[in-house]
């Protein structure tokens, strides 16, 4: 139920975030990379695509990787990932991902994503919940 009220969300928001295709594109890559970081165990580079709020709150490399190792398997060591639709949520771009776990199970993942004074994009944040869809 929480799931279906969170897409009703992205899908009803209004668009006061005016979403470009480099955006996209842009957001996207920074996703996708940090899935491949870590993938290859590179905490350097998994943690340089997080928010501040995020290196905040982890301060260390290290610390991230442990957390994400330890509470978002899907995303850690997915077996597929494909990208869903980007939307604003609550007036935060958020990108869908759905992911095949290492359990083999269909996740979504909700990447909160904030540009950065520079232009670039950062992850802010990110909720993973068990899919509707049929795991393949």
């Amino acid at each position: 139920m929480r799931f279906v009220l969170l897409m009703l969300m992205v899908l009803a928001a209004p668009s006061a975030w005016a979403q470009s295709t480099a955006d996209s594109a842009a957001i996207r890559s920074v996703i996708g990379q940090q899935i491949e970081a870590f993938r290859k165990d590179d905490a350097t580079t998994a943690f340089s695509f997080a928010a501040p709020n995020i290196r905040e709150i982890f301060q260390t490399e290290s610390l991230f990787m442990r957390m994400v190792a330890r509470g978002y398997q899907p995303v850690y060591r997915p077996r597929d990932v494909q990208f869903g639709e980007l939307a604003e949520v609550e007036g935060v771009p958020t990108q869908t991902v759905e992911l095949i776990g290492p359990d083999g199970a269909a996740y979504t993942a909700l990447y909160s994503m904030e540009r950065q004074p520079d232009g670039s994009w950062k992850i802010a944040g990110c909720q993973i919940v068990v899919s509707q869809k049929l795991s393949s």
